[in-house]
Formats: C-alpha cells, sequence, structure tokens
C-alpha cells in the first residue's frame, strides 16, 4: 500500500461546509438545491418530477421529505470511517437505483423509513456527534441532496463540527455535485459497472458509465485523494467501493484501469469480496452463486498491475 496522507494531530480539523456556514452561502446553497425539486434533476435519472408536491413519477419514490430507515454508529464501515469510536451512519430510505441483488433492499426498495423534516434531520447529525461518531455518513444520499443541504445550515447552528461523508451508488448528477462542492468533505461513490447494458439489466438505470464517471471525476476534482488524521480517520478526499461480482459482471478490469488511468493510481479503494446472492438475484445468474475465491484473487491482481496499492486492509487480508 502507499503512504496515507496525514495531517498532523497538531492541526485542527474543521468540515469543509463551516467557512459556507458563516459566509451565508450554506443556507443559499440549501435553497438553491430546494429550487431544484420543483422539476427534479438532482440526481442522474433526470425524472424533472415536481417532487415539492409527493412522489409520484419519481424513481426514488421520495418527494419533500427524505425518509430516514435508521441511524447511529457503524463499525463495519472502511478503517478510515469507522475509526475507534464507529462511522455516525444514516440510511436513508428508498434509492436512485433498482439493484436486484441489493443487500440492502428492505431499505431501498420497501417503505421501511419514517419521513423527516429539516429541524429532525438536523438533531439525527447532532446526536451522531454526541455519540461519539468520527463523521455523519450519509448512506444512499443521491435522491435527497437537497432534504440534506436544507437540515445541514440548521446543523451547524446547533453545533455539528463533523465531516460529511456522501456515501453513494455512483449515480449522481453534475447538477448536484455543483451544489455539494465545498461542503461534502468525503466522497464515497460505488462504481459498480463498466457496461450500460450491464447497469441496466441488474440495477434498471439508463446510461449509468458515462454518468458514474462523469461523477467520479468531478468528486475527486473537489476533493483530491483521500487524507486522514494522525489517527488513521478520514478527514477529506475520494474513497471508492467496487463490489466484484461473479462472472465477471461488473467489468472490474475496466473499472480498475478508469481509477488508475482517469482518477488517481493514489485511490483509496475497498475492493469487495462479500457479494452474496440477495433479494431477486436468484432470477439473474450468475448472481445466483456467491463470488469465489480465485475471482476475488484475480481482481486483487488487477488492482495491484493497475498500480492501485492503496486497498482497504480489510480486503487485502481476504
Amino acid at each position: 500500500m502507499t503512504a496515507v496522507h496525514e495531517l498532523p494531530k497538531r492541526q485542527s480539523f474543521e468540515p469543509a461546509y463551516l467557512d459556507l456556514h458563516r459566509r451565508g452561502e450554506l443556507a443559499e446553497r440549501a435553497r438553491r438545491a430546494l429550487d431544484h425539486l420543483a422539476v427534479c434533476d438532482l440526481c442522474a435519472r433526470y425524472c424533472r418530477v415536481d417532487r415539492r408536491v409527493g412522489a409520484r413519477g419519481a424513481v426514488c419514490r421520495t418527494g419533500r421529505r427524505a425518509s430516514v430507515a435508521s441511524y447511529g454508529p457503524h463499525h463495519g464501515e472502511e478503517r478510515p470511517l469507522r475509526g475507534r469510536r464507529g462511522s455516525g451512519t444514516i440510511f436513508f430510505g428508498w434509492c436512485n437505483l433498482r439493484c436486484v441483488f441489493c443487500q440492502n433492499w428492505q431499505i431501498s426498495q420497501t417503505r421501511s423509513g419514517v419521513e423527516v423534516d429539516a429541524g429532525k434531520l438536523a438533531s439525527i447529525m447532532v446526536d451522531l456527534q454526541r455519540m461519539g461518531c468520527h463523521n455523519i455518513n450519509l448512506v444512499s444520499p443521491s435522491h435527497v441532496v437537497a432534504q440534506v443541504m436544507e437540515a445541514l445550515p440548521i446543523a451547524a447552528d446547533l453545533g455539528l463540527r463533523l465531516p460529511l461523508v456522501y456515501n453513494t451508488g455512483g449515480y449522481d448528477g453534475l447538477e448536484a455535485l455543483a451544489l455539494l462542492d465545498g461542503v461534502v468533505d468525503v466522497y464515497m461513490p460505488d462504481l459498480k459497472y463498466a457496461e450500460d447494458e450491464i447497469a441496466r439489466r441488474h440495477s434498471k438505470v439508463r446510461g449509468y458509465v458515462p454518468a458514474n464517471r462523469a461523477a467520479v471525476r468531478e468528486m475527486h476534482r473537489q476533493v483530491g485523494d483521500l487524507a486522514v488524521d494522525a489517527d488513521g480517520v478520514a478527514t477529506r478526499g475520494l474513497l471508492v467501493r467496487h463490489l466484484v461480482l461473479p462472472g465477471g459482471l461488473a467489468g472490474t478490469a475496466s473499472v480498475l484501469e478508469f481509477l488508475a488511468d482517469e482518477i488517481s493510481r493514489d485511490t483509496y479503494l475497498n475492493l469487495m469480496a462479500q457479494y452474496r446472492p440477495c433479494y431477486r438475484a436468484a432470477e439473474y445468474p450468475p448472481l445466483d452463486r456467491g463470488l469465489t475465491a480465485a475471482e476475488f484473487a484475480e481482481a486483487l491482481e488487477l488492482a495491484r498491475r493497475h498500480g492501485l496499492r492503496r486497498l482497504d486492509p480489510d480486503c487485502v487480508r481476504r
């Protein structure tokens, strides 16, 4: 693995959004984000539905308010996120993808969450800080960018000082990312696929690959390679996840080539081996079986061949 990008302990960390908040720009960004809900273009679906009046016609099935399925310290995330005290995850209900193998399908594909207003979402963020979490980890936030941004100035006024992690399936619009520039500290996108037809069949989405790669380029432009403090906890930068799928469906070789050649060989990468058949996977062979050890070993070798040495330690040990 390459050397980590460290901040010395004596250097105090301040999340990016606090500077915007002091200048009044954060509230203005939130207002602009809410305006986008009128003809929604806040993810790469571009449904252009008026979500202010309801969710009808929106693929994400989310209207004016965000749905929260659960929140709390999470100790199963990547090391730079979980640290010693856990990552403060907020699992949002629904999703802008419809992956047939989703391991959290009860949250992403069913009405399992509770709708919350901006004040409640802000209080959840502050609660996670009180619990000692290292960060606020927004899980599947692509469809609730406006709602998160509406809550953030309130949370900042309540004393929120934790870095913001944008933990996304990777189907994000550039319009939303422009609003998030200088707001998000750590971007954590999935790179799910290398072929659009595979993405369409298995996540029910068009144009995933160009949208995903444009989004990752923009995320890296905003925050650069992942930086951690002297305790190894992430403060700013890009962290990428790629789930290796059976039968080479994810196009791992192409994904890793893209990361190495077009993003950075210093990209912090979680190459994930934990695929297991879930949800409707039995209907879509070869997703009806688990990943073999040989398939994952090949993926690790590809990462090394492309010079991607900054791998999450938990995947390297598999």
